[in-house]
């Protein structure tokens, strides 16, 4: 897939407020400073469209971003940041419980995760909240730059064990753009389907 445009269509803080255009939706998500806005701005290959943040938990909403005028990469708030209020944090899982379990447009979930730490509980939780809403999901490894090829096999091995039902897991590197043609690839063979 050849990214030719995309642009930011709106934050969204309720169901109410998500497109009604019908196109097809990717959406990310992962832990607070996985690398997620990152990985957005290097896929798009515009570097201020997912604002990052040295602050986890800044994204608070579901951000919305039109890919070549087809369809949308959608941004949903980090998870498990503890400074965030348990009130602010309760809202955010109603928003995407509410986003996973409705959303027709909806064809894929790519599930973030940090190559460093492959198999971190809170993931697997994220993992199977997905599986619990019949979503089909990948897992990619971010920040895969930052280990060795010993420490990547590894990471390949423990990921691959730990989670399940996935459509595929994969490597990427925003840092270096390393993985990224293959995983557009990937993705787009979600939104012809």
């Amino acid at each position: 897939m050849r990214i030719e445009s995309a642009e930011f269509v709106k934050s969204v803080t309720a169901h109410a407020g998500l497109p009604k255009d019908g196109l097809p939706e990717i959406a990310f998500v992962g832990r607070s400073n996985v690398g997620k806005s990152s990985m957005l701005n290097a896929l798009t290959e515009k570097k201020g469209l997912a604002r990052t943040s040295g602050t986890p938990g800044k994204t608070r909403e579901i951000n919305y971003f039109l890919v070549n005028q087809k369809f949308y990469f959608v941004d949903l708030p980090g998870y498990g940041y503890a400074k965030v209020s348990k009130t602010e944090q309760e809202k955010w899982r109603e928003l995407i419980a509410s986003y996973l379990q409705d959303r027709e447009e909806l064809k894929l979930v790519v599930l973030i995760i940090d190559a460093r730490h492959p198999n971190l509980e809170i993931d697997l939780e994220m993992q199977e909240f997905l599986y619990f809403y019949g979503r089909r999901y990948a897992v990619v490894r971010t920040k895969a730059d930052k280990l060795n090829q010993s420490e990547t096999v590894k990471a390949k091995r423990l990921s691959e064990a730990s989670f399940k039902h996935y459509e595929f897991i994969a490597d990427f590197s925003a840092a270096t753009g390393s993985g990224k043609s293959a995983l557009l690839t990937k993705l787009q063979s979600f939104l012809t389907h």
